[in-house]
């Protein structure tokens, strides 16, 4: 299999942008975008997840924010480290790739079931106008997204969506 061409930047201000490879026409195009890196790096591992079950392999990139400019933190021979890296969107915390952890598998599941949760809430306030978050609203969110169970989440989101006079899916 050749070496894919070299990704590069995407257009535009700076914002986080996972680039997916397509072989069949030596392309890079983008998969997921969003000015926040949370939710880019979730569709990111379940993007890695579902090829992976289909037998195929993701040659994807990583794009974000960095000194004002666009800043490459995913190449495909780093693909391991934007698949999973440390995500801390905490006052104070680091935006950039951490080195892999030892952390236990429940730790694993954990995080990545609240990142779900998480997910979910963010695309019901979108559904239901609510795009713009004050940084109060993103830690309210966090909070609930690591206290409320998966039935809860999808119950809170059902009822923004009809809110916003949208069905829910889900």
């Amino acid at each position: 299999m050749p070496e894919p061409s070299p990704c590069p930047p995407p257009s535009g201000a700076p914002r986080w942008v996972a680039m997916v490879h397509e072989a069949a026409r030596d392309s890079w195009v983008p998969a997921a975008q969003s000015p926040y890196r949370a939710p880019v790096l979730y569709a990111v591992g379940e993007m890695t997840r579902t090829v992976r079950a289909r037998g195929a392999e993701l040659t994807l990139a990583l794009w974000g924010p960095g000194g004002g400019d666009w800043r490459l933190y995913g190449t495909p021979e780093e693909k391991a480290a934007a698949e999973r890296p440390v995500v801390r969107d905490e006052p104070g915390g680091s935006a950039e790739p951490g080195e892999p952890s030892e952390t236990s598998e429940p730790d694993k599941l954990a995080e990545r079931m609240t990142n779900r949760r998480h997910q979910v809430l963010t695309a019901a306030l979108s559904r239901a106008g609510l795009y713009n978050l004050a940084p109060e609203d993103g830690a309210a969110v966090r909070a609930l997204a690591g206290r409320l169970d998966e039935p809860t989440v999808r119950r809170v989101a059902h009822w923004l969506a009809a809110a916003a006079g949208t069905s829910a899916a889900g």
